[in-house]
């Protein structure tokens, strides 16, 4: 769990701008890039680019420089970095499913629906980390080269 004063929940976008971010990264010449940038190449805006920078800065996947050649870059090899790596650095605080609980509240069979619901989404959330640990940004740079 984060310890900030103020932690915005992340949401799946997140997930998609940190791995479009990634790739923005790779592809520079330059050591570091403004979020500002970064942001611009992936269609989002600056502040929620650093938010999800910062995640992926205390996961060590990304580093930040401060100052006039500030900015970020990537910390490992695209290669080394998985999915499952920026979706556990991007730390939503709730699996995708978890909707399904919501439905679960009063009715005669509360406790056996919310019961199976919660085994059926652990079992998501672990396939999908699986699914997730098998692509790379990698991959993904792979992926956009070939389509141009």
């Amino acid at each position: 769990m984060i310890t900030e004063k103020y932690t915005p929940t992340a949401t799946p976008k997140w997930l998609g701008y940190a791995l479009q971010s990634l790739v923005f990264m790779s592809g520079q010449q330059k050591e570091h890039c403004a979020s500002s940038e970064i942001a611009e190449n992936v269609c989002s805006e600056a502040t929620l680019t650093r938010r999800v920078l910062s995640r992926l800065v205390k996961a060590g996947i990304v580093e930040a420089r401060e100052g006039r050649d500030g900015g970020y870059a990537l910390s490992r090899k695209p290669e080394d970095i998985s999915f499952a790596d920026v979706y556990k650095a991007i730390q939503m605080v709730e699996p995708l499913y978890t909707g399904l609980l919501d439905t679960t509240k009063g009715g005669p069979f509360e406790t056996e629906t919310r019961d199976m619901f919660t085994e059926v989404i652990n079992e998501s959330e672990r396939q999908l980390i699986l699914v997730l640990e098998r692509h790379t940004i990698a991959d993904l740079i792979q992926k956009i080269n070939q389509e141009k």
